[in-house]
């Protein structure tokens, strides 16, 4: 899962992205709206956690009716001071899922995350099934029947992100963003892409499933359960 922090305090920001890469997340930020404003437009995120006091010409505000517009599945926590009883308010109303007020607990900011990915994107459970293959979100843990997978980080990354996604063609280039975020910038080519999916392909069916993984030429992959 993809997370964007947004948050002027460098020292806070530093303190969020390690934690969620701790926690196995891909974790961007920005410290600024301009910087925030260009890189919602630019890449795709599943969760986004927003201060709303940023400098820069804009607010976590804006930054939330314009993800709103682009990326309307996008889920949103925002992050504000205590006394900013009526940002808050704001930010619900304009679509934010879930608010923190600074100071917070990381562990409480991690639950929150976790807790709003299941309600998103798996109708509020840890356990994700997709024909005979079954997801643990929770210890990331995957099985085909009851057959553990043993799988690498990125292998998963690309599993869940394709659960997330049912039926769904996603580009090369999504997939690359999703595994490495900003660092994708730094490949030359997708031939690491090509050989994770065919590791993952290999694995699901060496336990006895059908390849639910489908290609679709010059574009990217489907994902597909009978």
């Amino acid at each position: 899962m993809k997370v964007l922090v947004i948050e002027d305090n460098p020292k806070l920001l530093e303190a969020i992205a390690e934690t969620l890469v701790s926690e196995k997340y891909v974790c961007e930020t920005a410290l600024s709206y301009p910087e925030a404003h260009e890189k919602i437009f630019l890449y795709r995120y599943d969760i986004l956690v927003v201060d709303i006091n940023l400098p820069g010409g804009g607010s976590g505000l804006d930054i939330i009716r314009k993800i709103k517009a682009h990326e309307p599945s996008t889920g949103i926590i925002v992050i504000s001071a205590r006394n900013s009883l009526e940002n808050k308010i704001e930010g619900l109303e304009l679509g934010a899922d879930d608010y923190l007020t600074k100071p917070f607990d990381m562990a409480e900011l991690v639950a929150r995350i976790k807790a709003l990915l299941r309600r998103r994107n798996f109708m509020g459970s840890d356990k994700i099934s997709m024909g005979n293959i079954s997801i643990d979100t929770a210890n990331r843990e995957v099985w085909v029947d009851n057959n553990a997978l043993e799988l690498t980080r990125s292998e998963y990354d690309i599993l869940l992100f394709f659960s997330s996604n049912p039926g769904r063609v996603l580009t090369r280039e999504s997939i690359a963003e999703h595994i490495w975020g900003d660092n994708m910038d730094l490949a030359d080519s997708f031939d690491f892409i090509y050989s994770h999916i065919k590791n993952l392909r290999k694995k699901i069916t060496s336990k006895g499933a059908t390849d639910p993984i489908k290609a679709v030429y010059g574009v990217g992959y489907k994902f597909e359960t009978e």
